[in-house]
């Protein structure tokens, strides 16, 4: 029973992690597009 619970708990914790790291590279892609440079030929203003 002991080694059930043990699997579960790191099921469980990986999970977490997996999650976490998902969370993380989202965010990591929202700041790359808002801070992304503007291209000096995108014709705004032009």
């Amino acid at each position: 029973m002991k080694k059930f619970l043990l699997v579960a708990l790191a099921a469980v914790a990986g999970l977490f992690v997996y999650r976490q790291i998902q969370a993380d590279r989202a965010e990591q892609d929202l700041w790359t597009e808002a801070t992304d440079a503007v291209p000096a030929d995108s014709g705004a203003g032009a």
